[in-house]
């Protein structure tokens, strides 16, 4: 099947109310077009098409859909405000930061511009929260950590203490238990959807902490049932058996008997650790998570679709940067490796394809 008969069979067999999305996900001609020039358009490489068409859907939308697409936005506000304090503590340019931070997740250029200008030091980091991030969406998040991180009264002294990553594990972890707090309270198949997709977010992220925390200080025995533990989503469908044992997880394979005991996550981790086709754990969890998301897309009636056409366009956008790299570095034998998005070709849809031919 050509890649413009792919887009017609899917623009069919689609449901009608998400027909719209599909030409938007799959890449005309890309994959077998390698002569193409190495350059990708500029509205993929910026993500100014994404932008674009967000903030046209939040423009539209009402409440509680509002509230919805601002959840969404909130992850990105965590990752630019951890990337201009990151480049606080380096000192690296201003210009250079604001570059870098994603543009979902952007503040007002003035308060962008004020969050690198205060001083590493305690009275800098408090003066920097309570004139700045605590005047931000995030800012509850903030608070939320700086008070279950501190006996003490003065914020800026964890801030100043710990590191920028785990900072921002434990916001992430906040956002996630906030935004599944908001759509439990919606009700419904967004409840059901929505729901699902942030559990399998929440796992993902005590997986992925446990597995970054081996060789460093959170590894400790002292540190796992403290720290390390703190950073573990109280939501997902690991919580609470699964984190409670990965608390006392110190290495690969006491992680790998663990997730034996999840199916959803055993075979995920046998990626990860046979190694085949080159693929990482991380690819696994992409793979999975196009998967969800495509499917979030076959229901009707709710909000989930409107997250996972986000976070379909960001696995796009990661495809066609690896497909215009393995092009600049002369290596094509690998531009395949890449997670297709709503396509036929797709590893979770092959079984099904076969037999459908027959």
């Amino acid at each position: 099947m050509d890649q413009g008969a792919d887009v017609d069979t899917w623009t069919k067999l689609a449901p009608r109310h998400c027909r719209p999305f599909i030409s938007t996900f799959l890449f005309p001609k890309l994959i077998h077009s390698l002569h193409i020039t190495p350059l990708l358009p500029p509205l993929y490489n910026n993500n100014e098409q994404l932008v674009t068409e967000f903030k046209y859907l939040r423009t539209q939308a009402i409440e509680p859909l509002s509230t919805f697409l601002d959840f969404i936005t909130y992850e990105y506000m965590i990752e630019n405000v951890m990337l201009l304090l990151k480049g606080t503590l380096s000192g690296r340019d201003i210009n250079e930061l604001i570059a870098q931070c994603h543009p979902l997740g952007m503040f007002k250029e003035s308060t962008m511009r004020s969050i690198p200008t205060f001083e590493s030091t305690p009275r800098g980091y408090q003066d920097l929260y309570q004139t700045v991030l605590v005047d931000t969406p995030v800012g509850p998040y903030f608070a939320q950590f700086l008070q279950e991180s501190s006996d003490r009264s003065e914020v800026s002294n964890v801030l100043e203490e710990v590191e920028i990553e785990i900072i921002k594990s434990s916001l992430i972890k906040f956002w996630i238990e906030d935004f599944a707090k908001f759509v439990d309270s919606l009700g419904g198949e967004t409840a059901v959807i929505m729901g699902d997709l942030l559990k399998v977010r929440a796992d993902t992220n005590a997986i992925n902490i446990t597995l970054n925390s081996f060789g460093t200080p959170l590894n400790e025995p002292a540190m796992r049932a403290s720290d390390r533990k703190r950073l573990y989503p109280a939501v997902g469908h690991l919580y609470p058996a699964g984190t409670s044992m990965l608390v006392d997880v110190g290495d690969e394979d006491e992680l790998g008997r663990v997730l034996e005991l999840f199916p959803m996550y055993s075979s995920i981790w046998n990626v990860h650790s046979a190694g085949s086709d080159g693929k990482s754990i991380d690819d696994a969890f992409y793979e999975r998570d196009v998967q969800m998301l495509e499917l979030a897309f076959e229901g009707q009636m709710h909000y989930a679709s409107f997250y996972a056409y986000v976070k379909l366009k960001e696995q796009e956008i990661r495809n066609l940067v690896w497909i215009s790299e393995c092009i600049l570095q002369q290596q094509k034998e690998e531009i395949h490796k890449f997670v297709p998005v709503f396509s036929f070709n797709a590893p979770w849809r092959a079984g099904s394809n076969k037999h459908a031919r027959r």
